[in-house]
């Protein structure tokens, strides 16, 4: 997901249901950097219901993004031994086939062909967080985009679905009409209380959306709730506990006294983000002054004079992912990391998965960082299997500080069976992106009070001590085109041998069937006879 500071305008729900155990909720939002904004809620009610219960004891994360893909990266803990495996295996057809029935997605198609086992990129959520690799799955289907068919049974799983708090923002016409959105659901097991002794099931919903009102022919970096989503917030929802939204106000390059944000915010709060120093002015939706004046909310920064576009930060881990080459038969697939730290060095997983039909060269496997080959410390390969299942290249690579770290493979395009090509098999073909995970130095370090006193950060933006935090980074997809054979010669020649057929076998049929009758002429009656009599008179030839 993009973090908040990379996007001009940023938006994001978020709702967590335990079932079986206490139920509370609330409702919040966030909005982004100056300029942009985002939103969050955070709420807990019914129903985390048979995903969660097929998932056996683990955790589920499945993705949509506008940007073509959706990832499901699943856990599992189905015990050991040697049937292990075809048991998570097939807890993960059913998990995948019953996730696909419950968001109207195309999850159903999630098979050996596009999952692989991680070792070191995933690891189980919740209770079940282990070590063993075996009983993990991950799967991308890259071909495929969210649609309005999968908002809607997502916002019914929200406690008040989307006629209460934050969800009356999530309008489909205006969600899919932004630059960018996506949409996750994520379930891991939790204990509900402090001695562990019972389980629950925890269900968090997150919802992403980027709106660039600047670079869309505005030309103003004002905002607003009714701006973005036509619509604003009227009530919070019943079963809310804490309904927040956060507006990002951070000062930057001392032009703080240059915003304005109205209504006047009920409090100010200050948070560790990402490595950053944030000031965030709260309005919290269930103070009952907040509504005293206007029976709705609309949140709008101003700025108090015209801005020029300034460039958008350059965050400290980012990649960038194309197919280099050229013709039909080989190719080469290219990765960019970037590390803008200017003195801290770290080091970055990269999880690579390939489709069978792109045959990788692992011989040709480089990597450099400015100008010098970067030996990576740690590599995991699994060759594809023809029709069975993808690569996987998993590797450890230390990134140095302020640098450019380049990986290039070389690959062979696959000659599919005519069967197995889509609809549209010039459009190409969809790689699913990289996954990069890294724990990223921060720039200003986070204390024991910032992690107790802002939790919702926290859990949206997680950090295992105060001097880092964790990422996890999705390139762009690939499109690869393959020797494509010419679809219309089928047509062709079916015409043809119809032709033929019907010309040549039609007109010897006909001379084999049909039967000839000779009619002997009549002389005709006696009206003939009398006019031929008559015009034998005046010498006119007979009839």
């Amino acid at each position: 997901m993009a973090p908040p500071e990379a996007a001009p305008l940023a938006a994001r729900a978020e709702a967590e249901v335990a079932r079986g155990g206490r139920q509370d909720g609330g409702g919040g939002a966030a909005a982004a950097a100056a300029g942009g904004g985002g939103a969050r809620a955070r709420a807990g009610g019914r129903g985390a219901g048979a995903a969660g219960r097929a998932a056996g004891g683990a955790a589920a994360e499945p993705a949509a993004h506008r940007r073509r893909g959706r990832h499901l990266p699943v856990p599992h803990a189905l015990g050991h031994g040697p049937a292990a495996g075809r048991s998570v295996d097939k807890a993960w057809k059913e998990l995948s086939n019953i996730l696909s029935g419950i968001f109207c997605a195309s999850l159903n198609f999630i098979d050996s062909t596009n999952t692989v086992i991680p070792t070191a990129s995933f690891k189980p959520l919740g209770l079940a967080n282990g070590t063993d690799h075996h009983l993990l799955r991950y799967a991308v289907l890259p071909r495929e985009v969210v649609c309005t068919e999968n908002l809607t049974p997502w916002k019914k799983l929200l406690p008040c679905g989307s006629k209460a708090g934050l969800a009356v923002l999530l309008k489909a016409e205006r969600l899919f009409h932004s630059s960018y959105h996506s949409q996750a659901v994520h379930i891991r097991p939790v204990c509900r209380d402090a001695s562990c002794l019972a389980v629950s099931w925890e269900l968090r919903q997150t919802l992403t959306v980027v709106f660039d009102f600047f670079s869309s022919g505005q030309g103003k970096k004002d905002w607003s709730l009714f701006k973005m989503f036509s619509r604003t917030l009227t009530d919070t929802c019943p079963l809310a506990s804490q309904s927040k939204v956060y507006v990002d106000i951070s000062p930057k390059n001392k032009e703080k006294e240059l915003l304005e944000v109205s209504p006047p915010p009920t409090s100010v709060h200050e948070a560790i983000v990402q490595g950053d120093k944030k000031t965030y002015a709260v309005y919290d939706l269930l103070s009952p002054s907040l509504f005293n004046t206007s029976r709705s909310l609309n949140v709008q920064l101003k700025w108090k004079r015209p801005q020029d576009s300034s460039e958008m930060p350059i965050p400290t881990l980012h990649a960038q992912r194309y197919v280099g080459g050229y013709g039909l038969q080989t190719g080469e697939i290219c990765t960019l990391i970037y590390n803008t730290h200017p003195y801290r060095a770290f080091p970055v997983i990269l999880l690579e998965t390939v489709p069978w039909y792109l045959r990788l060269y692992v011989h040709t496997l480089t990597i450099t960082t400015k100008g010098k080959e970067n030996k990576p410390s740690y590599i995991h390969y699994q060759p594809a299997q023809d029709r069975r299942r993808p690569h996987l290249l998993e590797m450890l690579i230390q990134l140095p500080a302020n640098s450019v770290t380049k990986i290039t493979i070389q690959f062979e395009r696959a000659l599919l069976k005519w069967t197995e090509y889509p609809p549209d098999p010039n459009h190409g073909f969809y790689v699913g992106s990289s996954v990069l995970s890294a724990l990223v130095p921060s720039v200003t370090a986070m204390k024991d009070m910032d992690v107790e006193q802002s939790p919702l950060f926290t859990s949206l933006f997680p950090s295992s001590d105060g001097s880092s935090y964790f990422v996890r980074l999705y390139t762009e997809p690939l499109l690869v085109n393959l020797p494509t054979p010419d679809f219309s010669m089928p047509y062709n020649v079916i015409c043809l041998t119809c032709t033929v057929v019907a010309v040549c076998y039609g007109s010897f049929y006909n001379l084999l069937t049909r039967t000839f009758h000779v009619e002997e002429p009549s002389r005709g009656g006696l009206a003939k006879r009398l006019a031929n009599v008559i015009r034998k008179f005046r010498g006119v030839p007979p009839l």
